[in-house]
């Protein structure tokens, strides 16, 4: 294939990208039905690097210098080896990179123009990382480095160790020692932690991840769609985990990455649950007619990550239709739902909007439970926490973070409803859809679950 023909591929690659997204990912359960939600179309590995560099180059080109002058840093040092590389590495370097090469110095510098980055690496990173060391001895190499900070003479120089964040203490001890065992005494007084932009580069997301974002959700939600379904349950024979099976296998069929493995639980009418539990429902049960069924699941596409859970309920023999009070219960959860993030508010902290949350919901007489986390790199994502399901506040540190705009979430939770057709048992609704705070409001990535999966 030749370049030309490559570029005119990978530009049709991203067309049928935003095509995808404008289709099906932004459909809402109030114009369509869960039952009818359909996995929208994924990219071949190899026509996701152009998509997935392009997005990194804005990053790199548009956020990191705001980030950089935000956190006040002149330079910053990612240093990472082959096989020992921190989480961030990969946010940082393009498709296809699988590793670091023996050690990876990336370094970033801040200027008047913007940010300056490049390498001392034995091997650059076309296009991203042009490298400054032709080669030698590792000692050599921190050498070299050290030649070039003293070029700069950055008064701030950030590296990746944290107490709190684990994805911006990356830092390897081997490699602090290495490096602070090179610089002069005068620059390692100028060696500050990188915390504040790390979280702030994980947190963030930009106007392209925004545009590919839904697709991405709405592929979590067209396989619960699909799992949800008489296609692949038949009540008396199928279990629990064959559906979580299902889930788990779809995704890899369809080549986006699973973060954790999903599971399934099932609700059933004469259970005892202890009202102070915090979770109902039970798993390793064959699934049978009148049950309440529950996925939790999270997958990871184009660098970006969801997590998603959707109720559904098993029909008995002649019903044609979900009992009112089970409609209810939902409409329970999505107006828990409504009261989070209606609380939502640039500047907040996590633990405010948790109590903020806690008092409406109160008075709304709603028996709730909030544990809302980030997303984005990573499914349990850095920002403000939001409430934990072992923790209902406050949260020290991360549930004192602030809330910025432009951060994407799990809006996750869950009520506790007496059922009139269960006797009045009590059931739980658990809910989680991803979502984005623009710093007005909250919007669904890919719509929310707002009826019943009707397994007929």
């Amino acid at each position: 294939m030749t370049m030309v023909l490559r570029l005119i591929v990978g530009f049709g690659a991203w067309v049928l990208l935003i095509l995808a997204i404008s289709n099906s990912a932004q459909a809402k359960n109030s114009e369509q039905g869960v039952n009818d939600i359909k996995v929208p179309q994924v990219l071949a590995h190899r026509d996701r690097a152009e998509p997935i560099n392009r997005i990194l180059k804005h990053r790199l080109d548009v956020l990191l210098p705001e980030l950089m002058a935000e956190s006040e840093l002149d330079m910053w040092l990612v240093i990472n080896r082959e096989y020992g590389e921190d989480a961030l590495f990969y946010t940082l370097v393009p498709e296809p990179t699988f590793a670091a090469r023996r050690t990876t110095l990336l370094v970033f510098v801040r200027n008047e123009e913007g940010v300056e980055r490049f390498s001392v690496s034995r091997y650059p990173i076309a296009g991203f990382y042009e490298s400054r060391w032709q080669g030698g001895t590792d000692q050599q190499q921190w050498q070299r480095l050290v030649e070039i900070i003293k070029d700069y003479d950055p008064q701030k120089i950030g590296i990746n160790v944290s107490e709190e964040w684990a994805v911006a203490d990356g830092l390897s001890q081997g490699l602090y020692s290495t490096l602070m065992s090179h610089l002069p005494e005068e620059l390692q007084k100028r060696v500050v932690s990188s915390e504040e932009l790390v979280v702030r580069w994980f947190e963030t997301r930009t106007k392209p991840e925004k545009e590919v974002y839904p697709q991405i959700v709405a592929i979590a939600r067209g396989v619960i769609a699909e799992a949800f379904s008489s296609k692949v349950i038949t009540p008396g024979v199928t279990t629990d985990k064959d559906i979580a099976w299902y889930i788990r296998e779809r995704f890899e069929e369809l080549g986006v990455k699973p973060w954790f493995q999903p599971y399934v639980t099932v609700q059933r009418k004469g259970d005892t649950n202890d009202p102070e539990s915090p979770f109902f429902g039970r798993s390793d049960r064959v699934i049978m007619p009148g049950d309440i069924i529950h996925t939790d699941v999270g997958l990871c596409y184009l660098k970006l990550c969801t997590d998603t859970q959707e109720m559904g309920y098993v029909a008995r023999f002649g019903e044609y239709e979900v009992p009112k009070g089970l409609k209810e219960a939902l409409a329970k959860g999505n107006q828990w739902q409504d009261i989070l993030t209606s609380q939502y508010k640039t500047g907040r902290t996590g633990n405010e909007i948790l109590k903020a949350t806690q008092v409406a919901a109160k008075k709304q007489k709603l028996n709730s439970s909030t544990y809302t986390h980030p997303l984005g790199f990573v499914g349990h994502a850095v920002g403000p926490t939001i409430g934990m399901w072992d923790n209902q506040g406050p949260t020290p540190v991360k549930g004192d973070r602030k809330l910025y705009p432009n951060t994407a979430y799990a809006i996750e939770g869950n009520v506790k409803v007496k059922l009139p057709e269960w006797d009045n048992q009590l059931i739980q609704i658990m809910l989680e859809q991803s979502a984005l705070f623009d710093g007005e409001r909250v919007i669904y990535l890919a719509g929310r679950q707002t009826e019943w999966h009707f397994i007929r």
